[in-house]
Order: C-alpha cells, then structure tokens, then sequence
C-alpha cells in the first residue's frame, strides 16, 4: 500500500459518514418541501428513482432517509410497487389531532404567561390584515400567506416551551397534518374565515394570561379542525 494511500484513506473514512449525514438531513428537508408545496400527495406510489428525481439528490440519500421516514408514519415500502406516501384515513387523522391537542395545550397555557404584548399585537394585526384582504377577493396567494400566518402562530406557541425534543416531535406531527390538509381540508374561501376568527378569539384569550382561558380557545379551535378534517 502506498505510503499516499495510507495517508488518505483513514481521513477519506472519516469524511463519509458525516456526507451521509448531510446528504441524509438534505433528503428529509427537501422531502419536507415537496410534501408541503404539494408536489407530494397522500397515497402516492413513487419509485426511489422517481422520489430522487423530485428531490434533486443521488438515490443513495433516498436509502438513507427511507428508514426514518418509515418510522415517522410518513410512508412504507410497498412489495413490487415502491414506495407509498402515507395514506389518509380515520385513524390517522385522530391520532394526529390527539397529539396536536397533548402538545399545543401546554404550549398555548404557557405563552399565555410569556408572549409578550409587542408579539400578540403583530399576529393580531397579521390575522387582520388576512381578514381585510379576503373582503376585497381571495387569490392563491393569499390563501399561502393565510396557511404561512396559522402555521406560524402554532410553531410560535410550540417552540416558545424551549424544549427542542417537544419541537421535533410537533414538526414531525405537522407533516401528518400537512397530509391530511392536501387530503381532505386544504384552506380555501370557505375556510379562511372561520380559521382567522378561531385565531383571533385563541389570540384574545392568550391576552387574558390566564392558561385556563388560552387551553379552552386551543381546544375548540383544534376540535373545529379536526371536525372539518373528519369532515364532520
């Protein structure tokens, strides 16, 4: 063996795991994105090839992820077909709201104590300003910025807990809601209205900083999602 070789090769050793980490961690965002613009729909059949291709990476980081992805709920390998994007059905939709509730229950009692007044202002006055817009016509465009703004409140609420094992779980879960939303209660005109308002009565009872009254608007907003998602 060369005295190069033997150089080389311990460092060239040491590099490849962690680019399969990063080609990994690529691979589960980029799967994320995809899922959340829509490109990804539930049900779906994909080939790895195929799911390489939408994500732009080598089929070696497609491998990689598959493990995870399995163990998140988020797809299974289907004999002879490929892959298949996780379905959506009753099931699913109460486990995922079940955790929603167990997580943003907590999350909503304690920034009712910490958000300050600064904060629920701007996402009182983002709501709003979704709500005055909607009067004038709702396009597209708005109905993304209306999913990014109710998104955004939640994540806020969630990640204010400091606790990063609380977040991971919670995005994770966010993906099943992803699915389940693209299956079933896509935010639409009809929609729109009812969430802003549910919003802003859950924004209003976080004034209070009374926990009791921030729990009780998080549980009859998340009970009307999960109503519209069972298509109740």
């Amino acid at each position: 063996m060369s005295a190069k070789r033997l150089l080389t090769t311990p460092r060239a050793a040491a590099r490849r795991p962690r680019a399969r980490g990063r080609l990994r961690w690529q691979a589960y965002e980029r799967f994320q994105q995809q899922l959340i613009a829509s490109r990804i729909r539930p049900g779906q059949f994909v080939s790895q090839r195929e799911l390489a291709a939408l994500i732009d990476l080598p089929l070696g980081a497609i491998r990689e992820v598959i493990p995870r992805l399995e163990a998140e709920g988020l797809l299974q390998t289907a004999p002879q077909r490929g892959l298949q994007i996780a379905s959506v059905d009753v099931k699913l939709v109460r486990n995922a709201f079940q955790l929603r509730a167990v997580i943003e229950r907590e999350a909503a009692a304690q920034f009712a104590l910490t958000a300050t007044d600064a904060e629920l202002d701007s996402l009182e006055t983002a709501h709003r300003d979704i709500i005055a817009q909607a009067g004038r016509g709702v396009t597209r465009e708005l109905l993304d910025l209306a999913q990014a703004i109710d998104w955004g409140l939640h994540d806020r609420m969630v990640d204010a807990l400091g606790n990063e094992i609380i977040s991971g779980i919670y995005r994770v879960n966010s993906l099943r809601i992803h699915l389940i939303r693209l299956d079933r209660v896509m935010l639409d005109e009809q929609v729109l209205g009812p969430a802003m308002e549910e919003h802003l009565a859950l924004l209003a009872a976080l004034r209070t900083r009374e926990p009791e009254h921030a729990v009780a608007a998080i549980d009859a907003h998340l009970m009307h999602a999960r109503s519209r998602a069972l298509g109740l």
